[in-house]
């Protein structure tokens, strides 16, 4: 990698196109290990690939004994967006989330290579952007990552650390009714009604704000009522995702607001995890889950952070993409985090 400025940029703008180029929407990871294993090639990496499913593989990289674990996903949202360059900003599926904080990571850590520093690993696992599959796979990797003082783990943070993410509470609630002619209501018993009443009551309840992680907010996404236009429906379900926070109630409220013909289900709950704040890094809550919470047993005292280049503002999104200023700023800050757990 040569050293100066334009340098730096233009190995990144190179690299980031290449990993950008393959489809890896979740499912279908395998697509972009080619690009990836020849990019750790050129790094001269020791790589160990972990199949987790058909088309699915993890792959880990060492220089050394790691000290040091870098990790990412490496599975992209629909619909995919071919990458290109446009001045300083790279667009396409992945510029942001994740492959920019991959190619960061790595020109972080061969520049520390390059200065004599030793003992990293890089980690990109499948699934995090639906069953996190490869989270959980990799720690059957545990065994060779037995003195990593932490874990990095890479996300579009806007260069902040995050403070730590909310919990998820997947939340169904479904109301009962009686069905009848759409031409004779009066005979049968809406089930929409009460559910919709049930919302609003819930709608009208403050939620708390945490100090380090923000907002407890829950989003109504997906609403289903009846089975046909001309008849009463006789039972009516909303399903709601929840970012709730340490201590939060709000299992307890959809409970206790719950008409008499109404019914809850919680089919997840995943508690909120706090992370280490770092003298001298900025660091903000982030409205975003990822899996770090699952990932940071990788680390023996569980040290973990959040953070990495570009926003999540446009990730998921049709306009995602990352400048190649800010990409060159996310290698200077995984540099120094890095430095900061060897002691440096």
């Amino acid at each position: 990698m040569n050293a100066s400025p334009a340098g730096l940029r233009g190995w990144l703008s190179a690299r980031l196109q290449s990993l950008c180029a393959p489809e890896t929407t979740s499912g279908r990871e395998d697509e972009g290990l080619p690009a990836l294993l020849h990019l750790l090639s050129e790094l001269g990496a020791s790589v160990v690939e972990q199949p987790v499913a058909a088309g699915r593989t993890n792959v880990l990289a060492l220089w050394g004994r790691p000290r040091v674990l870098f990790s990412t996903h490496l599975d992209t949202v629909p619909p995919y967006l071919p990458p290109r360059l446009e001045g300083d900003t790279l667009w396409g599926r992945g510029a942001c989330d994740a492959k920019g904080q991959a190619v960061a990571q790595l020109a972080a850590i061969q520049s520390l290579l390059a200065q004599g520093h030793q003992g990293f690993a890089w980690l990109g696992v499948v699934g995090e952007e639906t069953d996190s599959a490869g989270a959980a796979a990799a720690l059957g990797l545990a065994g060779r990552l037995q003195d990593v003082k932490a874990l990095i783990n890479g996300e579009p943070t806007e260069l902040k650390l995050g403070t730590g993410q909310r919990g998820v509470q997947h939340v169904c609630l479904r109301c009962s009714g009686r069905a009848a002619h759409s031409g004779s209501p009066q005979l049968g018993h809406n089930a929409t009604w009460p559910l919709l009443d049930w919302l609003q009551r819930l709608r009208e309840q403050e939620r708390p704000v945490d100090p380090l992680l923000g907002p407890e907010l829950w989003n109504l996404g997906l609403l289903q009522a009846g089975e046909a236009l001309n008849s009463v429906p006789a039972k009516a379900e909303a399903q709601l995702m929840a970012r709730v926070v340490p201590g939060s109630t709000l299992l307890d409220e959809v409970r206790r607001l719950a008409p008499p013909e109404g019914s809850v289900e919680l089919r997840l709950d995943e508690p909120a995890d706090v992370y280490p704040q770092i003298p001298g890094f900025p660091f903000a809550p982030m409205p975003f889950g990822s899996d770090a919470p699952a990932l940071r047993a990788l680390a023996p005292d569980r040290t973990v952070v959040l953070a990495g280049p570009g926003s999540i503002a446009v990730a998921h999104t049709l306009e995602e993409h990352i400048t190649l200023s800010d990409l060159e700023a996310g290698v200077d800050l995984n540099r120094r985090l890095a430095l900061h757990f060897l002691g440096d």
